[in-house]
């Protein structure tokens, strides 16, 4: 099989402007759509969260416009490298910083076969050998260019592209069917309290609800203190932001210190009942940890709350930090789920309803038959997860 460079299939290759051409202040409610790192999955495309710029800006910045069918590829998080196809229904959007986009030249490249080989584990290799940064890894616009990728005929690559097309079919029903049991969630939380009134129940901050004593409420390691190279094959979890940027605690990205490491980091253990919250990257995602949870620390990435159990349930904690409309607004969300300049501080003073605990615990039953079914639901998509991967492999060794 023929070999090129990513370089190579590209009209064009463009990351999105940096600095202040593009800032969380530029965003309104609506006009041009931006894509940016959350919104690029591993061949798929998130809509949840939304941010615009005006047109007026967009046409200063117009040369990274994006259209339809060009595929976006993220260099910043994990996976480092994910890629997708903008859809139909954005005709034009504009890319972030670290989101580069990619027009094939139809002459030497499909969309799609492009966007499966930069998912697969043979480009994740190649990018992980290049990715650089001590804390958060990315890869860079020229080490971007320089990625090999196989090159077959335009007609071997559309059968390729459309048996992994069938084969992430499956991956997206189990991904919405997680989607439907999240909504859920939401509507039983609104049910049971919005009936009863949003101001029916006393309200407390955050930090009057977390454990007494110093540390109830904490970040990670800071700078020096936890090094990407301290990482080892086995030992102490390290828990980052996707270990609930789904909005429940999963297993993403196994990564551990050793004890000895861990005997210096013990104060930012993290245990069963701790309510997570991403405060980097991905802001305002929250998970409750689970009973099975081994022993962990958090990142820097997360803001880990230990609560009162006396007084306030974590799952009720939760499920406000997720869907209270009075509290999204405090935590500073705006333009749908965007919570630019979350912190530990803002968690601290946000002030949630404080209804009793039997009404919370009534809630908390009711969302636990839901989470059961999304863990059943999740560890079919990890099987799904798991055969779609290895299909890529033989399609980029050319055994498909």
């Amino acid at each position: 099989m023929t070999m090129g460079s990513l370089g190579d299939v590209a009209l064009k290759l463009q990351d999105g402007p940096f600095g202040s051409n593009l800032k969380s202040s530029h965003y309104t409610d609506e006009g041009v759509r931006v894509v940016r790192l959350q919104n690029i999955g591993s061949g798929f495309f998130d809509d949840s969260d939304q941010a615009f710029i005006s047109p007026a800006h967009f046409a200063k910045l117009q040369k990274h416009e994006c259209s339809a069918g060009d595929v976006l590829v993220a260099m910043l998080g994990d996976p480092i490298l994910r890629a997708a196809i903008q859809p139909k229904s954005l005709p034009v959007t504009l890319n972030k910083a670290d989101c580069i986009q990619l027009r094939c030249d139809p002459d030497r490249a499909v969309a799609g076969y492009v966007t499966h080989y930069l998912n697969s584990g043979v480009a994740q290799s190649h990018a992980s050998a290049l990715a650089h940064g001590q804390t958060r890894k990315r890869v860079n616009l020229s080490q971007l260019r320089r990625l090999p990728i196989p090159l077959p005929p335009i007609e071997e690559q559309r059968r390729i592209a459309a048996v992994l097309d069938a084969a992430d079919a499956l991956r997206a029903k189990r991904r919405q069917a997680i989607a439907k049991l999240d909504t859920l969630t939401q509507a039983i939380f609104i049910d049971m309290f919005s009936r009863n009134g949003w101001d029916s129940w006393p309200s407390q901050p955050v930090e009057s609800v977390a454990n007494p004593g110093k540390g109830a409420i904490r970040t990670g390691p800071f700078g020096s203190q936890l090094l990407h190279e301290e990482f080892v094959d086995d030992g102490v979890a390290v828990l980052g932001i996707d270990n609930a940027v789904q909005n429940r605690f999963a297993w993403g990205k196994r990564r551990f210190i050793t004890e000895k490491k861990y005997a210096q980091l013990s104060r930012f253990t993290v245990s069963p009942g701790d309510v997570l919250v991403t405060i980097m990257g991905t802001c305002g995602r929250v998970a409750v940890v689970p009973n099975d949870i081994p022993r962990s620390i958090n990142t820097k990435h997360l803001c880990c709350v230990t609560v009162n159990k006396e007084v306030c349930l974590p799952e009720w904690l939760w499920a406000c930090l997720r869907f209270h409309p009075a509290v999204l607004d405090q935590l500073g969300a705006t333009h749908g789920a965007v919570m630019p300049g979350l912190n530990m501080g803002k968690i601290k003073q946000a002030e949630i309803p404080v209804p009793p605990l039997n009404d919370q615990r009534r809630f908390a039953e009711r969302m636990a038959a839901t989470v059961y079914h999304q863990e059943v639901s999740d560890r079919s998509r990890v099987q799904v997860e798991t055969l779609f991967a290895s299909l890529q492999q033989r399609a980029f060794r050319g055994e498909l």
